[in-house]
C-alpha cells in the first residue's frame, strides 16, 4: 500500500548540483518552520511576528488569524513536497525550483505591488532576497553534472 503512495524513487536520475540539493533543504526548512507558527501560534503569527497589531477578540481578528492559520495549512503541505521531492524524488528537484520562483515572485508582486500596503512584515524583504537565489537554484539544478562512468 505505501508502495502506491511513494512510487520507486527517482535520486538516481538527477544529475544536477549537489548545491541545489542544499538551497531545496533551506527551503524545506524556512517553508515548514512559518508554516508551524502559523498554523500553532494562537495569533497565527499576526501580532508577534507581523506586527499588525490586531486586536485579536474582534471578528476581523478572528479572520486575521485563520486567514494566516489557513496560509500556514498550503505552507505546511509545500513544505512536505518539497521535502518529498529532496528524499524521494530528486528529479523533480529543478520543477520544484520553478514551482518556487513562480510562487516567491507572485508574493513579491502582492506584498509590493499594488495589492500591497504600507505595512511590510518581514517575510515580504524575505521574498524579495529569495527570488533571485530560487532564480540561481533553478539553474545550479539544471546544470549536468558529469555522470559517472
Amino acid at each position: 500500500m505505501i508502495s502506491s503512495l511513494f512510487p520507486p524513487s527517482t535520486n538516481h536520475q538527477y544529475r544536477g548540483s549537489i548545491l541545489a540539493l542544499v538551497l531545496l533543504g533551506l527551503m524545506v526548512v524556512i517553508t515548514i518552520i512559518p508554516a508551524l507558527i502559523h498554523s500553532f501560534l494562537p495569533d497565527g503569527g499576526a501580532n508577534v511576528i507581523a506586527g499588525l497589531g490586531i486586536d485579536l477578540g474582534s471578528a476581523h481578528g478572528r479572520q486575521v488569524v485563520s486567514l494566516f492559520a489557513w496560509a500556514g495549512t498550503t505552507q505546511l503541505i509545500l513544505g512536505l513536497i518539497l521535502l518529498t521531492i529532496l528524499v524521494r524524488y530528486r528529479s523533480l528537484v529543478p520543477f520544484a525550483f520553478a514551482l518556487l520562483v513562480l510562487s516567491r515572485s507572485l508574493h513579491a508582486w502582492h506584498m509590493w505591488g499594488p495589492k500591497g500596503g504600507d505595512h511590510h512584515p518581514p517575510e515580504a524583504y524575505a521574498t524579495l532576497a529569495l527570488v533571485p537565489i530560487l532564480l540561481v537554484g533553478l539553474w545550479l539544478a539544471l546544470r549536468q553534472r558529469p555522470s559517472d562512468a
